[in-house]
Order: C-alpha cells, then sequence, then structure tokens
C-alpha cells in the first residue's frame, strides 16, 4: 500500500511537470500565427475575438488599468515580468475563476513560472477581478482554452 501511494504520487508529479513544460509554437513563439512579430517582449500570441459582451468589455477596461503593465496587451504576458494568461496553464479547469481573485487579493507565490512572487492588487474588488476574468476567458476561448 505504501509503495503503490508513493508510485502514484511520482507519477502524478511527472505528468504535472510534462504539462507544464509543454509549448507549442503559439504559446511561446516570436511570431504571430500570422507570421507577424510579437510586440516587444511579448510571450504568447493572442488571437483577439471580434466581439466581446458587455462584461467582457468592462473586463477588458479594467484589465486595461490594473493589469496589463505586468501582463501584457491582450493578457500575451511580458518577458521578465509576467505570464500570459492566455495559456494552458490557466484554462478552467486547472485555475477556476475564484484563483484569480484570490491572486489579485492575495497576491500568489511563484508555482508555475519563474517570474517571482505576484503582489495582491490594491484596489480591485471581487467584481473587478471577475469582470477582468470574463474578458480573459473570452480570450482564451478565441485561442483554443476552454
Amino acid at each position: 500500500m505504501k509503495w503503490g501511494a508513493i508510485f502514484f504520487a511520482v507519477v502524478a508529479l511527472a505528468a504535472g511537470i510534462w504539462y507544464i513544460t509543454q509549448t507549442d509554437s503559439k504559446d511561446v513563439g516570436k511570431k504571430s500565427q500570422s507570421g507577424v512579430g510579437l510586440p516587444d517582449g511579448a510571450i504568447a500570441a493572442v488571437k483577439v475575438p471580434a466581439s466581446f459582451t458587455v462584461q467582457e468589455q468592462i473586463g477588458l477596461r479594467a484589465y486595461d488599468a490594473v493589469c496589463a503593465d505586468c501582463h501584457g496587451v491582450n493578457a500575451q504576458g511580458k518577458e521578465g515580468l509576467a505570464p500570459p494568461l492566455v495559456h494552458k496553464i490557466y484554462e478552467p479547469n486547472h485555475h477556476g475563476d475564484m484563483a484569480f481573485v484570490i491572486a489579485a487579493q492575495n497576491g500568489v507565490r511563484a508555482h508555475h513560472w519563474k517570474f517571482g512572487n505576484m503582489p495582491a492588487v490594491k484596489g480591485v474588488t471581487q467584481a473587478d477581478v471577475l469582470n477582468i476574468v470574463a474578458y480573459v476567458r473570452a480570450l482564451q476561448r478565441e485561442n483554443g482554452i476552454n
């Protein structure tokens, strides 16, 4: 029984490491899918939906005000600063909406990326963050992350 639990833990750890380290050209490449170079420092190429719901538009404005300086325009991430939020690590079944709320309220210890810890975001409410999440989820869906 004890060896089975250890074996399971090792397999789960290896699978988690494999999952996190898997990338493809749209995740980390220096060119967008159309072959156009990414903005300076951007990590991921992000396709933007043709339109947004009212909540997603509110979230876009809030994202630009409090998140874009670190996570980049359209959640593309910024080299050496913060990860892209349009990435399979942040898909809804791995990081639910409340994970974003908790991250904004309390900050986050670095665990998926080598950018260092994320500080708490001052002055944002839970409603603000949920609007931001709606915007990020729209970007994710447009880029095949559901």
